[in-house]
């Protein structure tokens, strides 16, 4: 089983599921989960802060993406 590793901390379930499809077009496997950053922020709501991870393999390739897409234009 491969090892998950942490890729980025994006604001939300949407943010980090549009993030992992575009991982997935790229052929990169994705997950997110909970964090406990800013926890209590949310008053006890779900949602907040999710973690975006991947496959070990494939963390540096993950980067280059996160990085082209913050790209302005």
């Amino acid at each position: 089983m491969p090892e998950l590793v942490p890729l980025t901390i994006v604001r939300n379930e949407a943010e980090a599921e549009l993030l992992c499809a575009l991982l997935r077009t790229e052929g990169i496997d994705c997950d997110h989960r909970s964090t406990n950053f800013g926890v209590g922020s949310m008053d006890g709501l779900p949602g907040g802060a999710r973690e975006v991870v991947v496959d070990e393999r494939s963390l540096a390739r993950a980067q280059e993406i996160v990085a082209a897409s913050n790209e302005p234009g």
